[in-house]
């Protein structure tokens, strides 16, 4: 089995092993598939002179010719040098394709395929994991170190420092997708250039969502059973042009994720590590907040809660002029039913 173990990936991705040119890239983090992808195939072509030398054939191509990517892998590159192939998985089925590929003899050139999120078991990722000619590499969600990692690259080689704060700041905000974490860590960048360093300010200036953030502070509060703090927080996010309703949706999804990690916590598990294992991660400045919520609802409690709100989202739908009045009514029963527990 040639399934590569997560501490082994980025030493079989920093060379290319003739012994097994095949590499399927995939993951639910399509950002870094393509990353990944991008990077290998770049050090497969290096040294050549062939402007012809890398091939981008699309799954679904192949899919209906699955002849087509052995003879690709057979051609003699024109200008000579190693032929490069990329491949990017669709939504036909490859694998007659790539498992004649694997069975090819003598097979010089380097192919990179990129799929999408395969469960275990998945016919092409149990062609590649079993065969002695591929490397199958997932690739997950960064962690906070592979997150870390991305910033501390970055703004070394921006040449520019970022305090403790900030840095926290910005990991709180990234990760699910690495592109997109790259995208927003450049434009961090580009926001502080000619800046000393980099502070939290800069970050939830420019990467910070700021509905996302006055959000947050509405519906953590409330299910705090902080009235005052969630009412205050209300008003501010209605100034800044948002919705009765928009607001109890939010509410709606924070309880459901509550909810979940009250399960966990009512099965055995402790708040602490319920709070570790949420996802989306949640982010630091949120923290007591969510653990005053944990500690003050049941998943009982939390059921009929949602039921109350799920009838007050439907109401404020329905009438938009009284939509901020029910809302703002909805919050205030939240807070106080968390307050009881």
């Amino acid at each position: 089995m040639v399934a590569v173990r997560p501490g082994d990936v980025e030493a079989t991705l920093s060379r290319i092993d003739p012994l097994r040119p095949v590499l399927l890239l995939f993951g639910p983090d399509t950002g870094l598939v393509r990353e990944r992808a991008r990077i290998f195939l770049a050090k497969a072509g290096e040294g050549s002179t062939d402007p012809f030398g890398l091939v981008r054939i699309d799954g679904d191509d192949i899919a209906g010719d699955p002849g087509r990517l052995v003879d690709e892998a057979g051609t003699v590159a024109l200008f000579g040098g190693r032929r490069v192939i990329s491949v990017r998985a669709g939504s036909k089925n490859i694998v007659p394709a790539v498992e004649s590929l694997l069975a090819m003899p003598g097979l010089d050139a380097v192919v990179v395929i990129e799929a999408g999120d395969l469960k275990k078991g998945a016919p092409l990722r149990a062609s590649c994991e079993s065969s002695p000619r591929a490397n199958a590499v997932a690739c997950y969600a960064d962690s906070e170190r592979d997150l870390a990692r991305l910033i501390d690259t970055m703004t070394a080689s921006a040449g520019i420092a970022i305090d403790r704060d900030a840095r926290e700041e910005l990991m709180s905000l990234l990760g699910g997708d690495r592109l997109a974490s790259r995208g927003e860590v450049e434009k961090l960048l580009l926001y502080v250039a000619g800046e000393p360093r980099i502070t939290a300010q800069h970050v939830r200036d420019i990467v910070g969502d700021a509905s996302a953030l006055a959000l947050d502070e509405v519906v953590d509060n409330a299910l705090a059973g902080l009235s005052a703090e969630s009412a205050t927080a209300y008003r501010k996010a209605l100034g800044e042009g948002m919705r009765g309703d928009v607001i109890l949706g939010s509410v709606a999804r924070a309880a459901q994720g509550l909810h979940l990690m009250r399960l966990g916590i009512e099965a055995g598990g402790s708040v602490e590590r319920a709070m570790e294992g949420a996802r989306p991660a949640i982010h630091f400045r949120r923290k007591p907040l969510v653990e005053k919520a944990l500690r003050s609802w049941t998943a009982a409690r939390l059921e009929k809660a949602l039921l109350a709100v799920d009838d007050a989202l439907l109401a404020a739908r329905r009438n938009a002029l009284l939509g901020p009045e029910l809302a703002e009514r909805a919050l205030f029963q939240l807070a106080a039913a968390a307050r009881r527990g």
